[in-house]
């Protein structure tokens, strides 16, 4: 039996990772070599990522693999979406924006006020998010001076390899690619002064972008070849859902839940517009229909401040243990409501929604997490529903994978919310995704997306978890 290696670099909002994936007839393994940290940083033009030192991290974890695993035979990076670095001759032009920045606010004004949302969402069938990237690039004047834009696993491919390119389907994110193409839409680029020469040529998940340069594989260790994955890390994940029914719907749960369903074709209706539903591109072809709901950013955030609060660390086990054991109705506020969506007092703001509600505030930390896991599953039970009537689909089971699905209680209470059984895991979804598409490009894993699910499913069988 031969079993394959390949290097994944997975940046998600909080941290990032280095894993070494295995793969072979019955085998997907991952072995974790390096996680290092990841964030927003405060900068005189706003918030910003510190871009440099996640290259060295990324680098450093690959030398790692190789050292660990010599006989890795490619690399596959993903990331958030939507986030970008201008690039002028093979230089940065600055550290990328963090898409939480309040300068995509402007952007939001300037784009609706030249393009309705209703033409736009026609055009690229994306929902509004404040921080989708054509808000970013029109009020970002640094595009005058760059020759690239290059979103986040684009700009590290391009520093690994010199390939300067736009993987589809992190590309369907900015707003700038056609719902029904999947070509870059030159025109609206156009009419909202984003210069065309910012698009670099678009390639499908599973392309050969090239090798690492000399200098970067002798940090490295080796000479490789870097794969493009689905470099939007829901893409990679949904690859990993082992979704093995068609009236199966997923969601992705990490900082945002990524809550829907895989179709053939794009559902661009005046309901879906109404209803804030996406349609981002998948691996092979296939559309993620579905609809961001704010995730575990409630939670980690309001850990963040009771540990300001306290000058200590929380025990989060213990705490969802605790709020497990909470009994009673409780209260719920709207998990998607703006006011949540910017850094801060987290217990605050939502204390201020349950209050403008009428609804009672949690006297104790067990209680108001169990408030905060409640909202997030009643938002997931909220798109479910609406999916399936935009759909027509009859569903009959969630897939939730993520660093969500290790949360039981949030497991639980969607399957109560849902009256559907709830599949939690794969943890890894994404990173099992992107080694999954470089294996296959290496001849070392199903030819199709459902073979690659059926040996997802064989080997990382999910918990179950009934409605009650």
């Amino acid at each position: 039996m031969t079993v394959h290696a390949v290097a994944a670099v997975d940046l998600g909002a909080t941290s990032g990772r280095v894993v070494i994936g295995r793969v072979g007839p019955g085998v997907l393994e991952l072995e974790l070599v390096s996680r290092f940290p990841n964030g927003r940083v405060h900068g005189p033009a706003g918030l910003h990522w510190d871009f440099d030192a996640l290259y060295e991290h990324v680098l450093d974890g690959l030398a790692e693999a190789v050292r660990r695993e010599p006989s890795i035979e490619s690399i596959g990076i993903d990331s958030w979406a939507v986030d970008y670095a201008l690039v002028r001759g093979g230089r940065l032009l600055g550290q990328p924006f963090h898409y939480r920045d309040e300068r995509t606010a402007r952007g939001v004004a300037e784009v609706h006020e030249l393009i309705p949302f209703t033409e736009l969402y026609a055009r690229n069938g994306l929902q509004f998010l404040p921080f989708n990237s054509l808000y970013q690039y029109r009020v970002d004047p640094g595009t005058a001076d760059a020759d690239s834009a290059l979103l986040i696993p684009d700009l590290l491919a391009f520093l690994l390899t010199g390939a300067r390119v736009a993987e589809r389907t992190n590309a369907s994110t900015t707003g700038l690619l056609g719902v029904h193409s999947g070509e870059w839409d030159l025109e609206l680029a156009d009419r909202l002064a984003i210069p065309r020469h910012l698009l670099p040529d678009l390639v499908d998940p599973g392309t050969v972008l090239g090798t690492l340069r000399p200098e970067i594989a002798t940090r490295v260790g080796k000479e490789l070849p870097v794969i493009a994955v689905g470099s939007h890390d829901t893409a990679s994940a949904v690859v990993a859902v082992p979704m093995l029914s068609p009236g199966a719907a997923y969601i992705s749960c990490g900082t945002w839940g990524l809550v829907g369903v895989e179709l053939a074709q794009p559902v661009v209706t005046d309901a879906a517009r109404e209803a804030n539903f996406t349609n981002e591109r998948g691996v092979d072809g296939r559309f993620r229909f579905l609809h961001n709901v704010t995730g575990l950013w409630l939670l980690s955030e309001s850990v963040r401040a009771w540990e300001a609060e306290d000058g200590a660390p929380i025990d989060l086990p213990k705490l969802l243990a605790a709020a497990s054991a909470v009994t009673g109705e409780g209260s719920v506020f709207d998990a998607d409501d703006p006011s949540l969506t910017t850094p801060g007092d987290m217990p605050a703001r939502i204390g201020a929604l349950l209050r403008a509600a009428g609804a009672a505030v949690p006297a104790e930390r067990a209680g108001f997490v169990r408030t905060i896991v409640e909202s997030i599953a009643a938002a997931f039970a909220d798109a479910l529903r609406t999916v399936a009537e935009l759909t027509g689909r009859e569903l009959d089971s969630i897939h939730l994978v993520g660093g969500g699905s290790l949360n039981a209680l949030l497991c639980q209470a969607t399957a109560d919310r849902t009256g559907l059984p709830v599949l939690a895991g794969p943890v890894e979804a994404t990173a099992l995704g992107n080694v999954l598409v470089q294996a296959r490009s290496n001849a070392a894993a199903p030819p199709t997306l459902e073979g690659i699910r059926a040996l997802v499913s064989e080997t990382h069988p999910p918990r179950r978890f009934e409605p009650r």
